[in-house]
């Protein structure tokens, strides 16, 4: 990342008020970017947005990215030099539960952001932020690459696969001219990290179980997930989208953005690693109940992102898991977060440029 390309630079992001969103926006805040957002309102208490109040210096666009009329507006309004595309339905058993919303949200709603920004050609690059689930699980000990096929067995899975299409197909049919606007895709892996209270996921479940003192129960204990913090995937979405900006068409592609290969590991193990650093009254239960079908091994191939884009991941593991169970230990003992949040961003900054 470079912060003098950010400076003054105007930046839409969709799905600002989420987990990952709510980050981002941090993260362009410290580096100096005029940031627009379009999202739902939170729909959880508390919200990292809420608690680490990016709305500071946000112009906080509040709507839903299947309406296209008010995603044109906004994107018309903001006039963004650079979009990043996180909005999305992002949670497995929900998209079992309703999957029309999901696809409507991630395959539309992407259609929308997209045909949004073909009306403005003044915005340089669009980050189309997808998922590792995007690609046809084969159950291989080895990670996909960007050239695998894509698909997905459940909704969500299937919709993000139908997301990357989208952007193929957008940017091949209205965004290949060479001075024109850049689409690219980032899939990232299992992300974790402070503020994440999403229900039906790892990290969250088990940090509420842990402040609650009740243990928490494993629905796949054996299932291998390429996890990694929140800050890594942000980091590769933004140097995107600079490679594009400055660079031009040869970037505007798909990447990967994953941990190291050792990193890849079973629930199981971070559930229970999690354990051991939030200390007395953490209990991890192994009892299974897989009543709807995951994918059991999920690997990310980051080789074309190291050497083509100079991106490489920072933390180890124990090194996220670390930070993440800091994160919510300061909001359990009333910490401002906000500036937890802020300090983490200039850790992160500071191991990134050694």
């Amino acid at each position: 990342m470079t912060p003098s390309f950010w400076q003054g630079r105007r930046v839409l992001v969709t799905g600002h008020t989420g987990f990952k969103g709510a980050w981002l926006c941090l993260m362009l805040e410290r580096m100096g970017a005029r940031v627009a957002g379009l999202a739902l309102e939170p729909d959880q208490e508390p919200s990292l947005f809420a608690l680490a109040r990016p709305d500071l210096v946000l112009g906080h666009h509040a709507g839903d990215i299947r309406d296209a009329a008010l995603v044109a507006r906004t994107v018309a309004a903001v006039k963004p030099d650079i979009v990043l595309h996180l909005a999305a339905q992002s949670l497995v058993r929900l998209s079992y539960a309703d999957p029309l919303a999901t696809y409507a949200t991630n395959v539309m709603g992407t259609a929308h952001v997209l045909e949004a920004v073909r009306a403005l050609p003044s915005v340089q690059a669009v980050v189309v932020v997808s998922s590792d689930k995007c690609y046809e699980n084969r159950e291989w000990i080895w990670g996909y690459r960007e050239a695998d096929p894509m698909g997905g067995h459940d909704p969500y899975s299937s919709s993000k696969g139908c997301t990357e299409i989208v952007a193929s197909s957008w940017r091949r049919s209205y965004f290949h001219d060479p001075a024109g606007t850049k689409i690219g895709s980032g899939r990232a892996g299992n992300v974790i990290g402070g503020g994440d209270w999403a229900r039906d996921r790892l990290v969250p479940d088990t940090m509420r179980a842990f402040a609650a003192g009740r243990p928490v129960t494993l629905r796949n204990p054996n299932a291998v997930r390429p996890w990694q913090h929140v800050l890594e995937p942000l980091s590769g979405y933004l140097l995107l989208a600079e490679r594009m900006a400055a660079e031009g068409q040869a970037f505007a592609t798909g990447w990967n953005f994953g941990p190291a290969d050792e990193d890849a590991q079973r629930v199981v193990t971070v559930a229970r690693r999690l354990g051991e650093l939030w200390g007395e009254g953490a209990r991890v239960d192994v009892a299974t109940d897989a009543d709807l079908h995951e994918a059991q091994s999920l690997r990310l191939d980051c080789t074309k992102a190291k050497l083509e884009l100079g991106w490489r991941p920072i933390l180890s593991l124990d090194e996220a898991l670390a930070w993440t169970s800091q994160w919510y230990r300061s909001h359990r003992d009333g910490a401002d977060m906000r500036a937890v949040t802020l300090d983490q961003i200039a850790r992160f900054n500071e191991r990134v440029s050694r």
